[in-house]
């Protein structure tokens, strides 16, 4: 699939151009929302409200930060949700593997932010540490390319964003399907957004649950 490469390369593009400024807006944005995930104020909100709840107040928080630009909002969410700080990838021309580092806290701020990421964010999210936060890059990923998605409708290629940068840069192997799933629920979220500043993230991600006990009991 050549789409691939030209979707994801001025993605990398983009990041470097911010990473060359370390104070630009959007380092500044993605510290401000990892030092909030880390902080002790979203550790004790996360004992009193679930995690859907989290992820939405995380949203508006970026939102208020950048003015209501919504945007950059959603460019800073996706950076800050990466639990990782480099990637390793293979280019897809010359086969050389490099670490490609990301927009990211400190070493302190980034561990303690992993920790206290939202991890259940489905009715089959796995009992484990990690849970789905891995999911929320992917979500406001895509989500970030639908609302921006002005010039052409970029239809069901949204949902390739990020598991095509993980499957053609060498993330990871195979494309997961609740991946996917994750990436149409950002693309619905992105479009919608567009026109009702008031949707939130968990009304897309309850569309998951909805499909489910749509057509498993009719």
């Amino acid at each position: 699939m050549r789409l691939r490469s030209s979707l994801i390369i001025p993605l990398l593009l983009l990041l470097s151009i911010n990473l060359s400024a370390q104070q630009s807006k959007l380092s500044k944005s993605v510290n401000y929302l990892s030092e909030f995930i880390a902080s002790d104020y979203f550790h004790k909100l996360s004992t009193q409200v679930n995690d859907l709840a989290l992820v939405d107040t995380l949203f508006l928080r970026a939102v208020a930060n950048r003015d209501k630009d919504y945007s950059e909002a959603l460019l800073s969410l996706t950076l800050a949700a990466v639990p990782y700080k480099k990637v390793p990838i293979q280019l897809p021309l010359i086969r050389t593997l490099v670490q490609y580092p990301l927009t990211s806290a400190n070493d302190s701020v980034f561990l303690l932010k992993n920790k206290n990421l939202p991890k259940n964010l489905y009715f089959d999210t796995p009992d484990n540490d990690f849970g789905d936060k891995d999911k929320l890059a992917h979500f406001f990923g895509s989500a970030f390319l639908a609302y921006n998605s002005s010039i052409f409708d970029l239809g069901d290629l949204i949902g390739y964003f990020v598991e095509v940068f993980e499957e053609e840069f060498k993330v990871q192997s195979v494309i997961d399907n609740r991946d996917m799933m994750t990436n149409k629920l950002g693309y619905i979220f992105g479009t919608f957004l567009k026109t009702n500043k008031s949707v939130l993230p968990s009304d897309a991600f309850l569309l998951r649950t909805l499909f489910y006990i749509r057509y498993n009991f009719p």
